[in-house]
């Protein structure tokens, strides 16, 4: 049912997505024209893909915990480094974006729901070095490669390990704002929406908020329905793989579904 569903809703979304002719909204025309649209390359890419491709290529067995809805290829509790470098974490395409958007919007404090092996946490710190990096990942083992890799390619973030429902609410706590969030943890429709709620205690005016596959299931193409139906929502944009609100008050109520 699950893979029914997006098959279906990539469907609908190749029928309504939208280049930037048309786009009434200056703010989203400079995001897409000058951010989503553009084939940037960036030094840091070959670096990280190198890496990835390393991964990719280990044959070590680890055990996963899983908090989460897991994954659709992968799910035993026992699997190989290569296979959750194949199956489990974010294309090229989609890390290269969270490096652009950090790049243009030059958020401080960063929080990533779900590390996995750290390859888009690289792409979040790679982007902007003035950036502080929260990211969250249950799995310990996970964690500890995760932490390798950062250590190899000379990043910092601080890496807080074990159920998100357990630590995500005391971190945020001790920060005084969020300039942006990354959403790849439980893909799920209650804990998608309990994460969202709790990251939005300290949301401002320029604030991200960046949910990873949002038609992986039916529940999370609900929750991000009633996400983009928040009253504290201003804008939303719909590019298939992710979906990125803004906070703007001043800006009407606005959603747009652009090609990526």
């Amino acid at each position: 049912m699950g893979k029914l569903h997006t098959i279906q809703s990539f469907i609908k979304y190749l029928l309504k997505a939208q280049n930037a002719h048309g786009l009434h909204s200056p703010f989203v025309f400079d995001l897409y024209t000058q951010v989503i649209a553009p084939d940037k390359k960036y030094y840091a890419f070959d670096v990280i893909e190198d890496l990835r491709n390393k991964l990719r290529k280990d044959q070590k067995t680890i055990k996963v915990m899983d908090y989460g809805a897991g994954s659709k290829n992968q799910p035993a509790p026992e699997r190989k480094i290569a296979n959750i470098a194949r199956y489990s974490i974010s294309q090229p395409k989609l890390g290269q974006l969270m490096f652009k958007l950090v790049d243009y919007f030059k958020p401080e404090t960063i929080l990533e729901l779900g590390t996995c092996l750290g390859i888009n946490t690289l792409y979040l710190a790679k982007a902007y070095h003035k950036s502080t990096i929260f990211t969250f990942e249950g799995c310990p083992e996970l964690a500890r490669i995760a932490a390798k890799n950062f250590k190899e390619l000379k990043v910092k973030p601080r890496i807080c390990i074990g159920n998100l429902d357990e630590t995500l609410k005391p971190a945020i706590k001790k920060l005084n704002e969020i300039d942006m969030v990354f959403f790849d943890a439980n893909h799920q429709y209650q804990p998608t929406l309990s994460y969202f709620e709790t990251c939005l205690e300290k949301v401002h005016e320029n604030s991200v908020f960046i949910f990873d596959d949002i038609y992986w299931s039916e529940g999370m193409t609900k929750a991000w329905e009633e996400i983009k139906a928040h009253p504290q929502v201003a804008l939303s944009v719909d590019l298939f793989q992710i979906g990125i609100v803004f906070f703007r008050k001043k800006q009407p109520k606005q959603h747009f579904t652009l090609r990526f």
